[in-house]
């Protein structure tokens, strides 16, 4: 057919149709293998509960239609008579594609890998989050610039001196906002560490607080008379920081002052009323009770026991019921409790008395009355 010879641009039409026909014939077989590998993974994620299934359906819905066929427009044009410039252009506008298209497959590819990673790491706490997207964010920026860098090398672009220049630069910026740095890397360290999460009281120095956010940036705190405290992320880690959060169980430690003329018998049997109130509790485990030392002013008992859960209230709670049932015990004994006194001794001396002969009194005043 003398229409199929009819030359357009320099190629007859059978050529252009040709071209055409490859262009079509690969379009259809992309629309073929998509639905079925889709169908395929689908299948698989139903039969398995690894990732990998994950990372190809990531994979295949990353792949972008209209990069592959400016990839397969060059082997089409390869039968076509084009002067060399156009090829040249076509081979590098081919490239760029096949670059980015790269490119959208190894950042959905890590995207999963990541996000499976925090899974298994982490779960879904909420305080991750925050961090694992400033993470997610690098990789992909990383993986765009190695792109970038890719390409410009394949189109015959010196990338070395690119490089160089970045380099100098990037180190300006760097210097420029270390301390922005410092506190995002920071954040890091909390997410992968994990010294404390939201939820927790923290103690920083003489500040203290429940955490409520933990951002790239900074940690807020709510403390216990209702203001909000901020924290840089460095300065927090180079902090010594107290976690109440973490606390397992509660260690108690109290005194208690009898007064001096107690007798010994008694005195023996204070530890054993002690203990006893303690160890009605279902909470607590007792750990020892004393008769310490003698103080200035009482008979000084020291007792230890652990609360085997961390609440507060529950410890204040147990504490109150332990108090009040001492109180109960000493008073059917007959235990006095003491309190600061001091004994004055009043000396009398009259006419030729010696100070030998002479008759002495003593009578107690309490400590805040001398």
């Amino acid at each position: 057919m003398e229409f199929l010879d009819t030359v357009f641009f320099g190629n007859p039409v059978r050529i252009w149709l040709g071209s055409a026909a490859v262009l079509l014939a690969f379009w259809l077989a992309y629309l073929i293998v998509h639905r079925l590998l889709s169908g395929w993974i689908v299948a698989l994620s139903a039969r398995t509960r690894t990732g990998l299934d994950d990372a190809l359906a990531a994979v295949i819905q990353a792949t972008k239609p209209w990069l592959l066929m400016v990839i397969a427009l060059q082997f089409a044009a390869r039968p076509l008579s084009l002067s060399d410039n156009m090829d040249v252009w076509l081979t590098r506008i081919a490239l760029v594609a096949l670059g980015i298209q790269i490119g959208y497959w190894t950042a959905a590819w890590l995207n999963v890998v990541l996000s499976s990673w925090k899974i298994r790491r982490w779960g879904d706490d909420p305080e991750a989050t925050m961090t694992f997207n400033f993470v997610s964010y690098v990789v992909n920026t990383a993986v765009w610039v190695f792109v970038f860098l890719l390409i410009l090398e394949n189109l015959g672009v010196d990338v070395s001196a690119l490089v160089a220049g970045l380099g100098i630069g990037g180190i300006a910026v760097a210097l420029a906002v270390q301390n922005v740095l410092g506190d995002l890397f920071a954040s890091l360290s909390i997410l992968l560490d994990k010294p404390f999460v939201i939820g927790d009281y923290l103690a920083v120095d003489d500040l203290g607080g429940t955490v409520r956010s933990i951002g790239l940036n900074s940690t807020r705190l709510t403390s216990l008379t209702g203001e909000q405290l901020v924290f840089s992320n460095k300065d927090l880690l180079q902090s010594r920081i107290r976690n109440f959060g973490r606390m397992e169980e509660r260690r108690i430690l109290f005194l208690i002052g009898v007064v001096y003329g107690t007798p010994p018998d008694v005195i023996r049997r204070i530890p054993g009323m002690i203990r006893t109130s303690i160890e009605s509790h279902e909470l607590t485990r007792f750990d020892r009770s004393h008769f310490k030392e003698f103080g200035d002013s009482a008979l000084i008992f020291e007792t230890v026991y652990y609360m085997t859960v961390p609440d507060y209230g529950s410890y204040m709670d147990v504490q109150q019921a332990v108090n009040l049932d001492i109180l109960q015990r000493f008073a059917q004994e007959g235990i006095e409790f003491a309190f600061p006194t001091q004994h004055v001794f009043v000396e009398s001396v009259g006419g030729s008395e010696t100070p030998a002969a002479a008759g002495r009194d003593s009578v107690d005043v309490p400590l805040h009355e001398a």
